[in-house]
């Protein structure tokens, strides 16, 4: 009986063993990985292309055993900062400030070369915003000069954007301005609050903190922003380029036609430490689900797969150009990129 007892008690072990064998490859496989993406404001543009992403990516996530969750932050200084610490595993970045991280200069100047930042794709264009009340007087540029301006917080990209426009017409933003540096999110209230006379804002449109920003009591207006000056700075710098704040999407204001300025491009950047296949599996379902995903905002309705190869200055990531390559699009990539 002992033994009958004994010989049970070694064929349950030796099931349990075999069945734990069975199932640890199928285990170790569902094991899920998360990832997160660093955005900007809620009312931003950053935010909702996170949160695409996220949604096509996580279509598949029993496929890639991958969840991607999206994170609001301070901007793309912040999210290179964040990426390169290993704290984020993607961020949107302006194409200004992944040139200049990948450089060493501007926020980087004491950090040097961000030699580990890595490219993926660019997406929407973004211009440079300045919304100023109708009372001001505001109506050139150059006109801004002894008014109380929000120039964005430290790490944003419209703040860099905003201080290299005046520099670049002469304006000494530490003197010649009286300089708020709050969130873009905050811009809107102020300005119908009459806290402030005019902010900047560096984004794609339609924008939901723009349209709250002239669609209140307050009269408002884009200010052109343009001239000699504008064109200098176009010209000396490659991430830059000519835009138009398209009035079709701001009704309210004062304008009545496109609104001449300056901008950038929305790009979307990794680390050379997140694995080949994280980054092959995200640029693979965006690309493939285009259509798809130009949907999920009003402000992606250009993209093209040639457009989002440009404005990239870090070295693409070889997930990416493993999914490049099979899509036959290494044709549209700047072949420094390649690197």
């Amino acid at each position: 009986m002992k033994r009958f007892k004994l010989g049970m008690l070694v064929g349950i072990i030796a099931t349990c063993f075999l069945a734990v064998g069975f199932m640890a490859p199928n285990a170790v496989s569902a094991k899920m990985t998360f990832v997160t993406i660093g955005t900007g404001g809620v009312t931003g543009v950053y935010y909702p292309t996170g949160g695409a992403i996220s949604k096509i990516v996580n279509k598949k996530s029993k496929v890639y055993h991958l969840k991607v969750t999206v994170e609001s932050t301070g901007g793309s200084v912040f999210n290179v900062n964040a990426v390169m610490a290993g704290d984020l595993e993607f961020g949107i970045v302006q194409s200004d400030r992944q040139y200049q991280a990948v450089h060493g200069l501007k926020d980087w100047k004491d950090k040097g070369p961000q030699k580990d930042l890595r490219s993926i794709c660019s997406f929407h264009p973004e211009s440079v915003v300045l919304v100023a009340g109708d009372d001001t007087g505001i109506k050139t540029f150059k006109d801004i000069k002894g008014h109380h301006i929000n120039i964005g917080n430290p790490g944003s990209g419209q703040r860099g954007n905003a201080i290299d426009a005046m520099t670049a017409c002469g304006i000494d933003w530490k003197k010649d301005i009286k300089a708020e540096g709050l969130k873009a999110v905050e811009s809107a209230k102020m300005l119908q609050d009459g806290r402030i006379d005019a902010f900047f804002y560096t984004v794609g449109h339609p924008n939901g903190s723009i349209k709250e920003a002239t669609a209140g009591k307050r009269k408002v207006h884009f200010v052109p922003i343009e001239g000699a000056c504008i064109d200098k700075l176009v010209a000396k710098w490659p991430y830059y380029a000519k835009a138009v704040i398209p009035i079709k999407f701001y009704t309210s204001a004062s304008n009545k036609s496109d609104v001449p300025t300056f901008g950038v491009k929305a790009t979307f950047v990794t680390s050379s430490k997140v694995s080949e296949k994280i980054v092959y599996a995200i640029t693979k379902e965006i690309f493939d689900n285009l259509e798809t995903f130009k949907k999920l905002h009003p402000a992606f309705g250009i993209l093209t797969k040639k457009n989002m190869l440009e404005g990239l200055s870090a070295p693409l990531h070889p997930g990416a150009i493993k999914y490049f390559k099979e899509a036959g699009l290494l044709k549209y990539v700047d072949k420094a990129l390649l690197k």
